[in-house]
């Protein structure tokens, strides 16, 4: 035996049981170019799962690391999806392989909402900081950040064919910014609340804002650029187009009307009232932005139509011959000449109530997608862990919206309280408030459903083939798996019935409820009535009455004891056999929630609210260790089989791993967003499943890899002082944190540690130059008989690299998006080295575009510095004249090869008569019209 104890790590093995995630939105994505409307993406805690909204599979799971979904935005294009994390992060995967390899970090809290522009080149995410960062997405960086909002960003978007953006937030505010400049130029303060949600309609000329009342506004836009290029006066500074007359003396607040009246003009132009009285949760549209789809709090989701200009004149028009026709009426009858009848054109004209969708429960998030035929479909994302979608056609006078999809056998409805390991560690029973679920471990597929009462605990029956459940109301369900049927209801308990343990005989069962008492049953066969078939039951044989709600009841192994947890946070153990009393357990300070005995009968751990988890010898009582085990109450204790080790579940979200011998803390198990309630751990110990309020079940498996403690505890304070490391100050770049515009990208573990790289090689790079300094002065004095240097192993393993060839490798393969922020903490005697470099790399011609972009910024930033040092004067000289010539000639390069690529699909297009691009698509829709036409034309004529 050795000198000290091997433990094995336990790793995340898989997420399951959640279908989609409250946090995040849903949204319809395409799949290799399937069908539009039959995926839907949705966030499954750190995940993002692609179901198959017509089979009601999940087809791709798009794996996150450790931080909780927030937001989801498919690319234009339909194969990408950018994700927001709660930690700021965002991250882009592909749809083709589901991989990730752009990843930006700018945000300090989690990402609320984003956006892509119309191309898919820019994307803007907006977080709970109050702030919004455009990203460079071919770029892989950060473009900027835009700051004045002063509460969480609720919604962002880009307008189409100007370099403008909008935003609401929830102080109230809806902001305008100029992209150009990077600057506020407008804010609308029409709101009283908070603005939860904007869509941009009719060509971009109406904006439409959710708050938390019923109205939904509507805000006319008039570019005015526009008007002023086909020959409107210009405004002088100072003065708004609205203000001509005014006198000259404008204070400041006209200057800055002035600057919001030379892009655009915002008015209020009505509202549209809801059925719903509470705020709106959520507002979306369709991609033409024709269907409004808008909810609250409720299960009611309602849609609106936004009529185009031809349907409104159409309808404005019936409206104008019914006013004549009503004046002429009542011209008749008072026999005098009427005034022509004027109809005004209203909001209620141009924008119409279509349909509402009564959901099966509260609605969470809600997308909307435009199909052919005029169909809409509409996905619904609900409170309850379920995913509904529903078709519906626009075109028809009374749309009906049918429900296409309901996606509930996933998961549950509400959280699962009780978990159970079969015998064979082949099944898991997960039973919640309203449904019993078994699942295959390896598969995680579910094999039977079961409706039932509020499950508060669980147990499968030996033989597998039957469960029991203890109840909220205090009773014993008895289910079969085979038919999947309900066999018998018992009322055991007059109370929630808290706790059920199998007698080690396997003979019976004990049950502890809130009526204090504890009762013994034992199990039967006994005929079914209906049937004729012997089925199982269970009798009541004795009974034991305390003083105090039992919450939490075990047998000892050896069947000798009964330990019995108390609401007056003691733990009483009773001889089996004669139910008199044998030790009380009394030390902690709140009631004790879970417990559990060793294989050996001589350990017994508590688990109690106050956060402690206590070990006791069952021999006389005494504690030997009080261990403070989580930050919230420990919900669930549970020994490993055949081991003194045990896991605990807090509602800190975190589950632990002990010693109970040596007192020691083994492993923290961080995975679930929310308070554990349960665990489960398979009678071999090689599994375990927990249960979260988060709704997802995990699944951690035990590896063959050894714990060794001591560097467990230096990997978390390793992990510590890198994350304390990068909430670091970030150096301040001159004439950039000023104002409203300032750098996207923030101070990370991977910013520091690329600068430390970076560092590395230049110090590398030094020294294999002092090397061959060295080496030329000894040739120089010893004559050609000094061996030259060795080179450095780090070059040797690079395929024998030169030094400096290195240092632009180093430089490469730091993240595009991290690489200011890593040159920023670069400190100042590294600069000199590195522009020299800078200018050899330029005079070859080697990566000329990411040399410029770093020469730019070190510049920017170091400029004082720079500008002041007469060493670098020539340095600087050299790289003036040759980016100048290099980048021209690069220029010109890509110049030719553009003209020579549109001349070649002149040529293609000229002899073979086909259209490229974008045209060939608008050709493709006209033909499949026509044929469309066609068919319709030859069925009718059947």
């Amino acid at each position: 035996m050795g000198l000290t104890k091997q433990y094995l790590r336990y790793t995340a093995s898989a997420v399951f049981g959640v279908i989609g995630s409250q946090k995040a939105n849903i949204a319809y994505v395409t799949l290799r170019g399937g069908e539009r409307g039959r995926y839907v993406a949705v966030a499954a805690c750190e995940h993002v799962f692609i179901w198959d909204a017509r089979k009601g599979e999940k087809v791709l799971i798009l794996q996150g690391q450790k931080h909780e979904v927030t937001f989801l935005c498919p690319s234009p294009d339909g194969v990408h999806i950018a994700v927001g994390y709660e930690d700021g992060a965002v991250r882009i995967f592909s749809l083709l392989n589901g991989e990730s390899n752009v990843s930006f970090n700018g945000h300090k809290t989690s990402v609320s909402v984003m956006q892509y522009d119309t191309l898919g080149a820019r994307l803007v995410t907006g977080s709970k900081d109050t702030d919004v960062i455009v990203w460079d997405i071919i770029n892989e960086c950060g473009l900027y950040r835009l700051r004045g909002h002063k509460d969480v960003i609720t919604q962002a978007l880009f307008l189409k064919d100007k370099n403008l953006l909008v935003t609401s937030s929830k102080d109230s505010f809806v902001k305008w910014w100029d992209l150009d400049t990077q600057h506020c130029f407008k804010t609308m303060v029409g709101h009283r609340s908070e603005v939860w949600g904007m869509v941009l309609l009719n060509q971009e000329n109406r904006l439409l804002t959710g708050s938390a009342d019923s109205e939904l506004r509507a805000w006319d836009i008039n570019y005015l650029q526009e008007e002023k290029a086909e020959g409107e006066p210009k405004v002088k500074k100072g003065k708004t187009l609205l203000d001509d007359d005014d006198d000259e003396d404008n204070n400041e607040e006209g200057v800055d009307e002035s600057l919001e009246e030379r892009i655009l003009s915002c008015r209020k132009a009505g509202s549209i009232l809801r059925e719903a009285r509470d705020r709106v949760v959520s507002l979306a549209a369709d991609a033409k932005a024709r269907v409004i789809a808008c909810h609250g709090n409720d299960s009611v989701l309602e849609l609106f139509t936004v009529l185009s200009e031809e349907e409104v004149q159409k309808k404005m028009t019936k409206k104008l011959k019914k006013a004549k026709k009503k004046a002429a009426k009542s011209q008749e009858d008072a026999c005098e000449e009427a005034a022509e009848p004027v109809v005004e054109r209203t909001l209620k004209d141009e924008i119409l109530r279509l349909t509402n969708i009564k959901a099966s429960s509260k609605i969470r998030w809600v997308d909307c997608l435009s199909c052919a035929g005029g169909e809409l479909k509409v996905a619904l994302l609900l409170q309850n862990n379920t995913i509904e979608t529903y078709s519906l056609r626009t075109s028809d006078k009374t749309p009906t919206a049918n429900k296409t999809a309901r996606l509930t056998l996933g998961g549950h409805r509400t959280d699962v309280r009780t978990l159970a390991f079969s015998s064979d560690n082949l099944a898991v029973l997960s039973a919640s408030g309203d449904t019993v679920k078994v699942w295959n471990r390896s598969t995680l597929q579910v094999i039977r459903t079961m409706a039932c009462e509020y499950a508060l605990c669980s147990l499968f029956v030996p033989g597998d083939r039957q469960i029991i459940l203890g109840t909220k109301s205090g009773k014993l369900q008895i289910f079969e798996l085979a038919s999947g049927s309900l066999l018998e209801t018992v009322d055991a308990h007059n109370g929630a019935l808290w706790s059920l343990c199998l007698a080690p005989d396997q003979r019976g069962i004990v049950t502890g409820s809130a009526d204090k008492m504890v009762k013994f049953w034992e199990f039967e066969l006994i005929k079914d009535e209906g049937t004729g078939q012997k089925r199982l039951t269970v009798k009541h044989t004795r009974t034991l009455k305390l003083e105090e709600d039992i919450l939490c009841v075990k047998f000892s192994p050896d069947h000798r004891l009964l330990a019995v947890s108390l609401l007056d946070c003691t733990v009483k153990v009773f001889y089996t056999d004669t139910l008199k009393f044998f030790l009380s357990l009394y030390g902690h300070k709140l009631p004790v929630l879970c417990l559990d005995i060793s294989h050996d009968n001589t350990l017994i751990a508590t688990g109690s609210a106050d956060r402690n988890v206590k070990i006791w010898g069952l021999d006389f009582g005494d504690c030997h260790r009080s261990m403070f085990a989580h930050d919230d109450s420990v919900m669930f204790l549970q020994f490993v089989p055949k081991t003194h080790l045990f896991f605990t579940a807090g509602k800190d979200k975190k589950i632990k791993q002990w010693d109970a011998d040596k007192f020691e803390h083994i492993q923290t198990l961080e995975g679930h967003h929310r308070e554990v309630w349960c665990l489960t751990i398979s009678p071999s110990g090689d599994h375990i499943v927990s249960s979260s309020h988060d709704k997802s079940l995990r699944l951690w498996e035990r590896t063959r890899e050894p714990i060794i403690l001591d560097e467990e505890r230096e990997m978390e304070r390793e992990a510590e002082f890198e994350e304390s490391m990068a909430k670091g100050d970030v150096p301040v770049i001159p004439g950039e944190t000023e104002g409203e515009a300032a750098p996207a990208s923030k101070k990370t573990v991977e910013t520091v540690k690329a600068a430390e790289r970076i560092m590395e090689a230049l110090e590398l790079y030094k020294e294999e130059n002092r090397k061959m300094e060295v080496y030329k002065y000894a040739c120089q004095t010893a004559g050609n008989e000094v061996p030259p240097p060795k080179p450095n192993p780090i070059l040797v393993a690079f395929g024998n690299v030169s030094p400096s060839r290195y240092v632009l490798d180093v430089v490469k393969k730091v993240r595009s998006s991290e690489l200011e922020v890593s040159l920023l903490v670069l400190p100042f005697p590294y600069i000199p080295e590195l522009l020299t470099l800078f200018n050899s790399y330029i005079k070859q011609g080697l990566e000329v575009e990411l040399v410029c972009r770093c020469l730019f910024f070190l510049l920017k930033i170091h400029f004082g510095q720079i500008s002041s040092n007469q060493m670098l004067l020539s340095v600087i000289d050299e790289l003036r004249t040759n980016t100048v010539s290099k980048v021209r000639e690069i220029r010109d390069v890509m110049g030719f090869n553009s003209a020579a690529l549109q001349f070649l699909q002149r040529e293609i297009e000229s002899k073979e008569d086909v259209m490229f691009f974008a045209d060939a698509t608008g050709q493709l829709a006209e033909k499949k019209k026509k044929r469309r036409k066609r068919e319709r034309a030859i069925l009718t004529i059947a």
